[in-house]
């Protein structure tokens, strides 16, 4: 299932979860979610899957990974296609 890295912004909370808007742009593109989750765990950078916690507006399928940078958490988010 390829998918394709999306800038959102938060925009509050529903029904306990978080909804992030997609701005327009898209970051790169991947054949597999897991060739990026790969990629990470290689460079020994652990990532947590947060999908369930999160609603992305106009996209119905979507994969959400957050990981710890310093003292910043990233998060990152996936379009399924």
């Amino acid at each position: 299932m390829p998918a394709t890295e999306l800038i959102v912004t938060s925009a509050g909370k529903i029904a306990d979860k978080e909804l992030l808007v997609p701005t327009g742009k898209e970051g790169q593109f991947y054949p597999h979610v897991q060739d990026w989750v790969t990629a990470k765990l290689s460079a020994k950078t652990p990532v947590k899957d947060i999908s369930n916690k999160v609603l992305v507006k106009g996209i119905k399928q979507w994969s959400v990974f957050e990981e710890k940078s310093g003292g910043k958490t990233i998060r990152t988010v996936f379009k399924i296609t």
